[in-house]
This record gives C-alpha cells, structure tokens and sequence, in this order.
C-alpha cells in the first residue's frame, strides 16, 4: 500500500541519484526516495513528475517493487515538460506528486501464466511486473515476454533481456524494421504469440503501449482463448491532474487516473471500439 501526502495536489521535492541514457531521446532517472515511498507502490502506478519552472507530467513507475525507497522512471523526450525532465543531472531537483492509480493485477496471476505484452516505450510500465516475476519466479507457472519495437536500436533495457530470460521468463522480441546484424524477428508482435506458450485457460495477460497495437494484442490473446477478464491494459492518455479533478482524462464514464490506468479488456473493449473516444 503507498502513502499519499495530505495535499495530493503539492510536490515534494527529491533529487536525481542516478541518470542512465537508454537510447537517442529517451532517459531513465533514479529518484530518491522519502518516507512516502516506504510502504512501497503497485507495478502498473504512475507519479506526476514536477520539472521546476516548467510544469509536470504523468510517468509511470518503472523500477523494482522490492526496492520502494528508490524511484526510478523512463522518460522519452516529446514535449517541454519531458525535455526538461530527461535533461536533469544526479544532484538535481524536481518534484513528485503521486503514486496514483491502479496497479497491474498480479495477485490474480499467482499460480498462474503470466502474459506480458509490451510495444515500444510500453516496455516500461511492465518492467515492475518483470522483475517481480523474476525475483520471485515461483509464484508463478511460464512467464512469457511479448516485446514488438521499431528497430533493433530502439530495444528498451536491452542489457536486461537476457537476465530476464536466465532468471526464467521466455523472452520474445521482434522489430518492424532489422538492421545489419539482426538476427531476431521482423514483424508485428501479434506474430509472436503462440498458444503453446502458455495455458489461455487460466493466464493472466498484461499490456502496454501504443493503443493500437493493445487492441491488435488483445484481440489476438483473446482468440488464443485468455478470457476477456484476465487481459488487462495499461490507457495511459491525457492524465493532467493525477487525482480525477479536471476531467482531462475522461475515458468514456471513467477517468484514467483515479479507475485506471490499468483496466481490464472487459471494461474497455466497448469504449474502445469507439471513433476518436
């Protein structure tokens, strides 16, 4: 369970401890932590992250459940808030508001397969789900990774894949576009799922990224026979406030970031079908 402050709507103030480039415009930042963040947060939670004089934006958690007391967020660079975020150095300052919302469902998963499916960026919201499963791989049955990005140069934690895979989980990988020296697979990550990998009558599947190719995924879990129940995804858009205020987030008769972001396909997949909703 995590601690909100009394004011959810004030940031307090932590600075950079570590800054890792992951790739051309995108940054992970590892942020200290407070008293807050002792009770720990949920895989799936997002904080709003304050760039002083700049203004804030929602980011998602990325860094180990096991380690509460440090926070770690990956950050691509597409606007100013973003840009000023990604351009922080260790010793610097920012503030965080949060954590905020719903929690990937592993609970459900104990015992189970687990079903990851990431695009791109979307990596990183999963990436607590992924070494939770791999510290603690027993308590559940196959951990199957289904990882789709555009080129070989835009793998996310590509130094984590194969220690993800020795710690027990199958990893998948495949690009739109290969590049010298790729040796993996080219195409839609809906081309990487098998029925074999996993047992649809009792797995719980987990995705994230662009919302097209969540929809092309959960279609493609859901016919592989994971019910509609047990896929869940990840509708980070829009999110301004953290704390369902403004309305900005406004997803059909839910707010993202007070019902979500993370949502069941059950709930979702009418609004889904929805033109420019």
């Amino acid at each position: 369970m995590s601690n909100v402050p009394a004011d959810p709507m004030l940031p307090r103030p932590v600075r950079v401890l570590e800054r890792r480039r992951e790739m051309e415009g995108v940054v992970t930042l590892v942020l200290e932590g407070s008293p807050q963040e002792q009770d720990g947060f949920q895989p799936g939670q997002f904080n709003m992250l304050y760039a002083p004089g700049v203004g804030e934006v929602p980011i998602s958690i990325s860094g180990d459940p096991a380690e509460p007391a440090q926070l770690t967020h990956t950050i691509r660079s597409v606007g100013q808030v973003s840009h000023a975020l990604t351009r922080l150095q260790p010793g610097d300052q920012l503030g965080v508001r949060g954590p905020f919302g719903t929690g990937w469902p592993l609970s459900d998963a104990a015992g189970s397969d687990l079903v990851v499916a990431a695009g791109g960026l979307g990596l990183a919201p999963l990436r607590p789900v992924l070494l939770a499963a791999a510290g603690n791989r027993s308590r559940f049955g196959r951990v199957v990774l289904y990882y789709g990005t555009r080129s070989p140069d835009t793998v996310l934690y590509s130094g984590e894949l194969e220690a993800w895979r020795a710690a027990g989980i199958d990893v998948h990988v495949t690009v739109d576009r290969a590049a010298p020296g790729w040796k993996g697979e080219v195409g839609v990550v809906t081309q990487l799922m098998r029925a074999e990998h996993f047992d649809a009558g009792s797995a719980v599947a987990l995705l994230c990224g662009p919302e097209i190719m969540m929809h092309f995924s959960a279609q493609t879990l859901s016919g592989l026979g994971i019910p509609q129940a047990r896929i869940h995804l990840s509708m980070e858009r829009n999110m301004n406030c953290g704390v369902g205020l403004c309305g900005h987030c406004q997803f059909g008769p839910r707010l993202v970031c007070r019902d979500g972001p993370v949502f069941s396909l059950e709930q979702v997949a009418p609004l889904m079908k929805i033109k420019e909703l």
